[in-house]
């Protein structure tokens, strides 16, 4: 893998002419940032929940990951290209050789007009929250609706995320997330179940379940004029076919993160009356849990890859700790 690395980290060896190109890694995703565009290649990880572990898998997911997210950023989303290896060199989408990769090529978005560099640089204003409600609540009332989608918003069904993500946890108590903690955030989760049966079914009837984004946060909101959404998921249906509560607490929860509690309460009010969600405030809080609560799970991941050094991983247990930590602020 590193020697593939090296060679793509070589101007020469990408598709398009760029000056420069560096890299940065998430824990699926080996991304190459070029002068025009970024390449995306997924690495060969199952967490169970996402399962990357052929190049068949690969391939299929990097073109699912164009399909997909073409919903809400059309222009962004370009091609899937083969990375070729001829023996000695790895080159993306040209010259002769076998396919040994997938990347998806896409076009780089200015960096400082990300919604989480806008609200960092404290230039995020009320006209640009107005106007991602009026995206988001025009997404989720004509995202794709079926019964087979509805399924998912059943509370036996949804519990099967929940209780997924306490059995990924377990193995993290001490490291990134105390007992004391766990625990209660467990117990919190099914009594909001058993006192809440109800609510589940009145959003399947509403069709508040939809075909959603799944990875609804700041660094993937560009506010340009045609203020694109991308990197959606596109690995496992179970987390795109939500509550569009559920899409939205993403969101709200991440600006919670960050301090931003203000614009989080700006921009739901915007959102639910755009949306016509007047009454699910307790159903707001359930979701913004579960969503810290897999920020935290998925910062821990990154404690098992072996490709990142001591300072990331430090790094990720001090960001894992944290949305932990805001999960269980919530149902305080």
């Amino acid at each position: 893998m590193s020697s593939m690395i090296d060679d793509l980290l070589n101007p020469a060896f990408l598709p398009d002419k760029t000056e420069r190109v560096s890299l940065t890694q998430t824990h699926i995703s080996l991304v190459f940032l070029a002068d025009e565009f970024v390449y995306k290649i997924k690495k060969p990880v199952n967490f169970g929940f996402l399962d990357f572990s052929t190049l068949k898998k690969r391939r299929y997911y990097c073109h699912q990951e164009i399909i997909l997210n073409r919903r809400l950023s059309k222009d962004i989303y370009k091609d899937v290209l083969p990375i070729i290896y001829d023996g000695k060199i790895y080159r993306m989408g040209i010259g002769q050789g076998s396919i040994v990769e997938y990347a998806v090529k896409m076009k780089r978005l200015p960096d400082e007009m990300l919604m989480k560099s806008l609200f960092i640089q404290g230039k995020l204003k009320d006209e640009h929250l107005k106007e991602i409600a009026k995206v988001l609540a025009r997404f989720h009332l004509t995202a794709s609706n079926s019964t087979d989608i509805d399924k998912f918003g059943e509370l036996g069904m949804f519990k099967v995320n929940t209780d997924e993500n306490f059995a990924q946890v377990q193995k993290y108590i001490g490291t990134t997330i105390q007992k004391n903690d766990f625990d209660v955030l467990k117990k919190w989760t099914g009594n909001f179940y058993n006192s809440n049966r109800e609510l589940f079914w009145r959003r399947i009837k509403a069709k508040k379940i939809r075909d959603c984004h799944g990875d609804l946060h700041m660094e993937h909101i560009c506010l340009t004029q045609e203020l694109p959404i991308f990197d959606c998921i596109e690995f496992n249906d179970r987390f795109r076919y939500t509550d569009a509560v559920a899409d939205i607490a993403f969101l709200l929860m991440d600006l919670e993160y960050h301090g931003g509690n203000t614009f989080s309460k700006i921009l739901w009010n915007f959102y639910k009356e755009m949306a016509d969600e007047p009454d699910v405030d307790s159903l707001l809080t359930f979701y913004k849990v579960y969503r810290a609560f897999v920020r935290g799970k998925v910062g821990s991941f990154q404690l098992d890859d072996e490709n990142i050094g001591i300072e990331k991983k430090e790094e990720a247990i001090k960001k894992s700790k944290r949305y932990f930590q805001l999960a269980r602020s919530y149902i305080e």
